[in-house]
């Protein structure tokens, strides 16, 4: 077994993935239904070297694993809430690792249940390989060491309007707009895309925000010890995000309103706007507690990605992992979600050919 094998390679993550293991040195096999669109990838990456399977991976998988015989599946084909774990299954009797890149709060958290099939295989099962919890869980590992209690994490992600948008993630977040959300740390009620407030990002202004649900928020407070956590989202044009909250809103009242049905054209007339905001993102990470003297101490990080270079950064934690894994510097078994399993050292070491800033602000939660 050798290489890698990227499902959805030539979607909007995975085609990253790609480009990204490539300068890695790995050799990388792009899988997907439309051949078309994966031949049309190669050549835009320029990348002849990266090889091209086609088969569906609802039905063909086990037969394609066989076949190919990677070292390592990383799945991007979401929403993976409708999916359920097969292909982390397939791969594990076949004893080849997996990553997936899902950000659903059960999903990823759900993973464990896969772990003793995975260490009897000897291999490595990972949800979650995504910016949260995998960069969340890094910057806090990297700042842990100061606080002696962390009080509240407040973190969230901001995309430019013009920044390559999937539909997988379009839907994923369509489909909890307006609901109840599971509680979490400090926060008892909370419901998706509201709670409206503006977070300030250096070199880009005020972004609006709201509420999603991610992994992180019931995998950090056990973890690192943090009493309440916060996340959210927003779009950089204000119409855009305020017009879903407000859609949110009738949602909350009881209408019978599933807003995911209609991912694909919302996505379609986001795009037409993309002339009216930029292609820089960015994402913000703040700590409150105390720290190591007992004193009140807060910090925020920042990350910043310009020239549309902020889809790159999901890409990174299975670009790190995989890596490890094919060169053998991972020995790490069993099922985990990505928390805590990239360092923010090797997470800012991929990105660093790209317009990617990063900002350290105290004080700033």
């Amino acid at each position: 077994m050798s290489g890698v094998l990227v499902l959805g390679g030539y979607g909007n993550f995975g085609k990253r993935i790609a480009e990204l293991l490539v300068r890695q040195g790995i050799e990388v096999t792009i899988a997907g239904r439309d051949g078309a669109r994966a031949e049309a990838s190669v050549a835009a990456l320029g990348a002849p070297d990266i090889k091209i399977a086609i088969f569906d991976i609802e039905r063909d998988l086990a037969g394609a694993l066989e076949g190919i015989a990677p070292a390592v599946v990383i799945d991007t084909v979401g929403p993976f809430q409708q999916r359920g774990y097969d292909a982390a299954r397939a791969c594990i009797v076949r004893k080849i690792h997996y990553i997936d890149l899902s950000d659903g709060r059960d999903y990823v958290g759900g993973i464990t249940a896969l772990d003793a099939e995975a260490y009897e295989n000897d291999v490595l099962v990972v949800s979650g390989a995504s910016t949260v919890p995998a960069l969340t869980s890094a910057v806090v590992e990297h700042f842990l060491p100061r606080f002696s209690a962390v009080d509240f994490l407040d973190f969230g992600i901001a995309p430019g309007q013009r920044a390559e948008r999937g539909l997988a993630t379009t839907e994923a977040i369509l489909g909890y707009v307006g609901k109840s959300l599971r509680p979490c740390a400090g926060y008892p009620h909370r419901h998706g895309w509201q709670d409206l407030h503006r977070q300030r990002y250096p070199d880009l202004g005020q972004r609006w925000m709201a509420n999603c649900d991610v992994p992180d928020l019931d995998l950090l407070p056990p973890r690192y010890g943090i009493s309440r956590v916060r996340f959210s989202a927003g779009m950089e044009l204000a119409p855009l995000h305020v017009g879903l909250w407000g859609l949110s809103w009738l949602v909350r009242a009881g209408l019978p309103i599933k807003l995911d049905r209609f991912a694909q054209p919302m996505l379609a007339i986001s795009n037409l706007l993309n002339g009216f905001g930029s292609a820089d993102g960015g994402m913000h990470v703040l700590i409150e507690g105390r720290g190591q003297d007992g004193q009140p101490l807060s910090t925020g990080w920042f990350i910043v990605a310009k020239n549309g270079h902020g889809p790159y950064i999901p890409a990174v934690p299975s670009v790190v992992l995989a890596t490890q894994l094919v060169t053998g510097a991972l020995e790490l078994r069993g099922a985990h979600p990505c928390v805590g399993l990239v360092s923010l050292e090797d997470y800012l070491a991929v990105l660093q050919h790209l317009d990617v800033s990063t900002f350290e602000v105290p004080g700033a939660a």
